[in-house]
């Protein structure tokens, strides 16, 4: 009876932690730049979350991101606008993987987003926390 007591308090303590949009902190994922020159970065965005969250990749060497959705019926996006760095683009996510291809051109930090917005909601997916950033390197 007691190790009924504990596993049920752990897994409360498990579900009760769990939030949507709050994805634990994750490291920089670094790109490494492949035999073809390219970096290339797979993203998953789901229920108010990029998986990875934050990615470095290097100036002035193409990059392909190659996004899809998680799954679920909630509809998500992805939009960086950059075009100073050679960074520009807006796309909705699907299950079927998308690429998005630029080269960046200047050295910074340059944050993502979704801009989707549930109907009758006063908060978009942003604001829920679904962003992310794009840091580049020399």
């Amino acid at each position: 009876m007691r190790s009924l007591r504990v596993s049920v308090a752990v897994l409360m303590l498990l579900l009760g932690s769990a939030g949507f949009g709050q994805e634990a902190a994750q490291a920089p994922f670094v790109a490494v730049i492949g035999t073809d020159g390219v970096q290339r970065v797979e993203i998953t965005g789901g229920s108010y979350y990029f998986s990875p969250n934050h990615i470095v990749v290097k100036v002035n060497v193409p990059v392909v991101l190659v996004i899809k959705k998680a799954g679920g019926a909630t509809p998500h996006s992805i939009f960086l606008k950059a075009p100073e760095a050679g960074i520009d683009f807006a796309v909705n996510l699907k299950t079927e993987p998308t690429n998005i291809s630029f080269t960046p051109t200047k050295v910074g930090t340059y944050p993502f987003w979704c801009t989707k917005r549930a109907p009758l909601s006063s908060k978009s997916h942003k604001d829920h926390g679904m962003t992310g950033v794009l840091e580049v390197v020399d």
